[in-house]
């Protein structure tokens, strides 16, 4: 259990780090409100139209008396905004992700050289990275779908369905939106999805007190925008911890070389292919 705060001492260290670099904080800003219209106006849209697909989804109560018929598709409406939400909770850290990728990585090598010691860069171009991230994200998205999709059903389950079933979700979407965040850093590091996956399971607790405060306040309107530039620098923090790197001295000097070697860490020739937002 105490690792549960440990996770979340990186939640609010990323946030007071980007309240100590306003110039970061606003560069993080952007992308986060151009992903924000797009979301508000899907979930309006899903709002209106839950009742109509909970309608069609239940042909067969037609004819049921009320209160039957009302608390079916009351409870089946619900469950759908609340699934629309689940994953917009989810595709929103990846789309703005996505869209402010050039962003955050900058940010994100920003707050390991405050740390001291190397800053890990891929050496990959812009559109090779993006390709990764989207690879990636539809991997996460998929993972989440299918457990979304279990719970919906789980739904279902008096008493269960509107106690634990919740609870579920919302550790669910905190373990996968913390492995979004950390994707940031660590695929700067060379880290394939697998791995990162491994690594966040190993410090589960950790992950899930990131993660689900982090779920709960995007879940409040326009946070998830202000809070995304201290959430990149808190899960950067937290990726440092799980790969074992302290400030000063971020791996020994085998791993360094391993990592040269793969193109993760920069060799002395310079900062080739890695693009840095203007400081």
């Amino acid at each position: 259990m105490r690792d549960l705060g440990v996770g979340f001492k990186y939640l609010v260290q990323g946030q007071k780090w980007v309240g100590s670099h306003g110039r970061w904080f606003g560069f993080g800003l952007l992308p986060g409100l151009v992903t924000l219209v797009l979301y508000v106006g899907a979930l309006v849209g899903l709002g209106y139209g839950a009742d109509d697909v909970a309608a069609w989804a239940t042909p067969f109560a037609d004819d049921w008396s009320s209160p039957w018929l009302g608390f079916l598709r009351g409870t089946l409406t619900g469950l759908v905004f609340a699934f629309g939400l689940f994953l917009a909770v989810i595709t929103f850290t990846a789309v703005t992700l996505l869209v402010g990728q050039p962003f955050y990585e900058s940010l994100s090598e920003e707050v390991d050289r405050s740390q001291g010691g190397d800053v890990p860069e891929s050496g990959l171009s812009l559109w090779r990275e993006l390709w990764i991230s989207a690879r990636d994200s539809l991997r996460v998205l998929l993972r989440v779908a299918f457990y979304g999709i279990l719970l919906f059903a789980c739904g279902f389950i008096p008493v269960i369905g509107q106690t634990v079933v919740p609870v579920l979700g919302f550790c669910v979407s905190g373990f996968f939106l913390a492995e979004e965040l950390t994707a940031v850093a660590l695929q700067r590091r060379g880290v394939e999805l697998k791995e990162r996956l491994t690594l966040l399971r190993g410090r589960r607790m950790a992950t899930l007190g990131f993660g689900v405060p982090l779920t709960l306040a995007f879940l409040v309107p326009f946070v998830a925008v202000f809070l995304m530039p201290g959430a990149v620098a808190g899960a950067t923090l937290m990726a440092r911890d799980l790969r074992g790197e302290t400030a000063g001295d971020d791996r020994d000097g085998d791993s360094q070389e391993n990592d040269q070697e793969r193109g993760n860490l920069p060799s002395s020739g310079g900062n080739k292919g890695v693009h840095h937002l203007p400081h």
